[in-house]
């Protein structure tokens, strides 16, 4: 199979869908790789790496996407991008389509087929290709939410551990999942108070299992949520419903009685935000302000520490690459129930039940031939 691996786009985004390691990994087994002329410059790889890897260097992205019967990128496909794909072709990558109409339209009149990392699963339950990342953001969450309360930024001036005889942060999580765990880690180690809201009791059982008495854990009920956020100081959005946009859990209401100078950090923007008042921003324009609270809903996170996060991505995303390039798609997702659940856009339908019932789109099941 010929793999392309196109230069990423979006703004400030480093990242890169393969590195050489992972392109060497392929070219032993007789497949070969195409990637785009500096497109791990970012991350520190050079062409010369990739060549030395096996790789091809093409000259430009069109060289990539008109050539390569596999596109393997991180983050989700551009306009002219999706332009770009053609019938037949294979796109391997994140998507979060729930909350993004306009790209979900280009894929389906693209005729390409679409495997979202974001939805495939594994045995035990969990989402393997979006772990790396949720841990990852979920750890800058609070780095990115320290920063929010400094003055400068429109915080309340506060250092999140304290100093002794002056009290430290509020750090209030929404969510005890990978996010949320990676996020209290980080806090605890700053000298934050540290709470941790969900829904599932075995959660916060594992959580406190983790931590001990240095987190309170509480359930997620309206109630407790609205209490901890209005007397936070740092707030954590963490929440994940797989292949769905998240829940609005924080009401703009909400937002408006929070504490002047407090802060929010929505890990969950990429699948639309858990807070009314979030909306997406870029590296290079984080942050904005509303009823005095300062919002950071940056939309690729882990593109600021791009050379971690591509490593650990290509950790988990290489098994399935070779799967893919070995068996063919169709016979892929056939032999792995996980990875067919990574199925989001296949010939102009919706293969994905939270995509379709978010977008209002039919769902068309994938059934092979």
């Amino acid at each position: 199979m010929l793999i392309g691996v196109p230069k990423e786009i979006k703004n400030h985004e480093y990242r890169v869908g393969m590195v050489p390691a992972s392109v060497q990994e392929l070219c032993s087994r007789g497949h070969q790789v195409m990637v785009e002329a500096g497109a791990g410059a970012g991350i520190g790889f050079s062409d010369d790496d990739y060549r030395a890897a096996g790789a091809g260097i093409a000259a430009s992205a069109e060289e990539i996407f008109a050539e390569a019967q596999m596109i393997v990128k991180v983050k989700e496909p551009q306009a002219v991008e999706r332009k770009q794909l053609r019938p037949g072709q294979l796109l391997f990558t994140y998507l979060h389509l729930a909350p993004d109409l306009e790209q979900t339209d280009d894929l389906l009149a693209s005729g390409a087929t679409c495997i979202a990392y974001e939805t495939v699963t594994s045995d035990r339950g969990g989402l393997p290709l979006l772990a790396p990342m949720s841990e990852v953001a979920g750890r800058m969450s609070i780095q990115a939410g320290a920063a929010c309360l400094e003055k400068s930024r429109g915080g309340q001036g506060m250092l999140l551990g304290g100093v002794p005889g002056v009290e430290a942060a509020k750090v209030v999580i929404i969510g005890g999942g990978v996010v949320g765990t990676n996020a209290a880690r980080m806090a605890i180690g700053l000298g934050a108070q540290v709470v941790i809201l969900d829904r599932s009791v075995d959660v916060l059982r594992r959580l406190v299992g983790e931590f001990g008495t240095r987190v309170q854990t509480v359930y997620s009920s309206k109630a407790a949520l609205e209490e901890h956020v209005l007397s936070a100081d740092l707030v954590i959005g963490g929440v994940l419903i797989p292949g769905a946009a998240a829940p609005k859990l924080v009401t703009a209401e909400m937002v408006r009685r929070m504490k002047p100078g407090s802060a929010v950090v929505d890990v969950a923007i990429d699948q639309g935000g858990c807070f009314e008042t979030s909306r997406a921003t870029t590296h290079q324009e984080p942050t904005y302000m509303v009823d005095d609270v300062v919002h950071y809903c940056v939309a690729n996170m882990p593109g600021a520490v791009a050379r971690t996060s591509t490593l650990a991505l290509n950790n988990a995303t290489l098994p399935h690459i070779l799967e893919l390039a070995d068996l063919g798609w169709e016979k892929a997702i056939q032999r792995d129930p996980h990875l067919a659940n990574g199925l989001n856009i296949h010939a102009g339908n919706v293969t994905c039940p939270e995509v379709a019932e978010a977008l209002g789109k039919p769902f068309v099941p994938y059934q092979a031939a």
